[in-house]
């Protein structure tokens, strides 16, 4: 059964993607779909939340703490790197149990078949990434794939960007908070702020660096950001593209948070949305 719905909450919902069930006709009302990208554990793969005590256990670090953080924060090259060898161990066991979720082949057959473009953006790393790919979705082309190697990570924007650069989707700033297209740069400006690569914002409050007018930076607001947790959808919120939460028994919460724009319960559920331009 059915039970998207959209929310639209904090973006006020003046346009709707075109429905790609005809041909595109420009309007203020509608916009086109340049582009989905999605995370990978939890939604392209079902969830394997078990990883994440796991990885704390290994680490000796508490729920609370953010693994990521806590590998990037540790003093050394060498910690850091034993660190990160600790948990992609346990993904790389992980892996092998991986289930495509409901609907994945069918939503990309889709997707591919309307040239709809696909990028993923994962706090994973690169191994477990390709394994699901040739697993579930041989042929099915992703790029760019931006993966835990892409600093900052989610729910930092920086990935989505990025991803939106690399497809040409740019624009002039008028000014306004916003992330530079190129990460690069970025970080240039976060340390000569002195704060740390990762920032210094939370989830609940973006902490966008300002934009000179007329730079040219990344544009996202012709993208849709498909997760599962609350990192993908206010990355997705931040980088200025809508958002849909793939609900599952875990994150049923976030289907009224105010960065969640569309909710489903099996990725196939997109194709109507799209179809019909109900976004």
């Amino acid at each position: 059964m059915r039970i998207f719905r959209a929310m639209m909450q904090s973006v006020p919902a003046t346009w709707k993607f075109a429905p790609l069930n005809r041909p595109y006709t420009p309007s203020p009302q509608t916009r086109k779909l340049e582009g989905i990208v999605f995370d990978v554990d939890g939604t392209l793969c079902e969830p394997q939340t078990y990883m994440f005590s796991e990885m704390r256990s290994a680490l000796g670090i508490s729920k609370s703490e953010d693994i990521l953080e806590h590998v990037y924060g540790l003093p050394t090259p060498e910690q850091q790197h034993q660190a990160m060898e600790l948990i992609r161990d346990i993904e790389r066991r992980a892996m092998l149990k991986q289930v495509a979720q409901p609907g994945l082949e069918k939503l990309m057959a889709y997707l591919d078949a309307r040239g709809i473009r696909k990028g993923i953006c994962t706090r994973n790393f690169e191994t477990p990434v390709n394994n699901l790919l040739s697993k579930f979705l041989a042929g099915s082309v992703f790029a760019p794939i931006v993966t835990r190697d892409f600093r900052p990570p989610k729910p930092d924007p920086a990935g989505i960007l990025h991803i939106a650069r690399s497809w040409g989707l740019v624009r002039r700033s008028t000014g306004e908070a916003g992330v530079p297209a190129d990460p690069r740069e970025e970080e240039k400006r976060r340390s000569s702020e002195g704060r740390g690569q990762d920032g210094g914002g939370s989830v609940d409050g973006p902490d966008l660096l300002q934009t000179e007018t007329g730079e040219v930076v990344a544009d996202a607001s012709g993208l849709i950001m498909v997760g599962d947790s609350i990192d993908d959808i206010t990355a997705g919120r931040r980088a200025g593209a809508r958002t849909v939460l793939l609900v599952n028994d875990v994150n049923h919460h976030l289907a009224d948070h105010e960065h969640t724009d569309l909710v489903i319960s099996r990725l196939d559920e997109l194709i109507d949305v799209l179809e019909n331009g109900l976004l």
